[in-house]
């Protein structure tokens, strides 16, 4: 387990934020309400928003970023310092959540660039089958498909985590990565059968 590290206090609110501070009872409102507010400067929404997600987020960077725990909490404070910087550029209408992946994912994409990652491993596979997604939660099993992943192409391992990790909707996972529905469930599926090859040459569980 990671121990989430919040560098968000008041100071670092009224840096980055534009306007004064409207002090408001935040916790029973939407991401989406919470927004509204931090468009207007209002820090209180902004603590909300991080409380929310930090956990989450640092999580998902400490999975796609080779498990690097400072990097992973490097990417949660500059994440957050991008929401307040680009709070303007949230658009009404729009899911939250999305955004703030939309966001986490290409920041992720651009490391990669950075670090040359390796290309596409093209395998063939058997769909995973029931049985195997039963025993998703045996620590064998998570352990030898936490290796399995970290072997995957970055873009396979995001959209796993996402969809297996994250509970996201293969809508939602649609708009994080800026991709049609279609193609997610495609490159899922093809996903499910590499993974059930490389488990299966693993013995995981047999």
């Amino acid at each position: 387990m990671i121990d989430l590290i919040l560098p968000l206090d008041s100071e670092f609110l009224w840096k980055y934020s534009n306007s004064r501070m409207f002090f408001s009872s935040v916790k029973k409102k939407s991401d989406e309400e919470l927004m509204s507010l931090v468009q207007l400067g209002d820090g209180d929404a902004m603590t909300e928003l991080y409380r929310r997600y930090a956990q989450k987020l640092v999580r998902y960077f400490h999975r796609m970023l080779y498990k690097n725990e400072a990097m992973a909490q490097d990417f949660l404070h500059d994440l957050f310092l991008r929401v307040i910087e680009r709070a303007d550029q949230f658009k009404q209408g729009y899911r939250f959540s999305t955004w703030l992946y939309s966001i986490a994912h290409n920041m992720c994409k651009n490391e990669y660039r950075k670090q040359a990652i390796r290309g596409r491993q093209d395998l063939e596979a058997e769909p995973l089958s029931e049985d195997l997604y039963e025993r998703f939660t045996q620590t064998e099993f998570r352990s030898a498909l936490d290796r399995m992943l970290d072997m995957m192409e970055e873009d396979d391992k995001n959209l796993f985590v996402l969809r297996h990790e994250l509970e996201m909707t293969i809508e939602e996972i649609s708009k994080v990565v800026d991709c049609p529905e279609g193609t997610v469930k495609s490159r899922l599926f093809y996903l499910k059968k590499k993974l059930a090859l490389a488990l299966i040459d693993h013995k995981v569980g047999m």
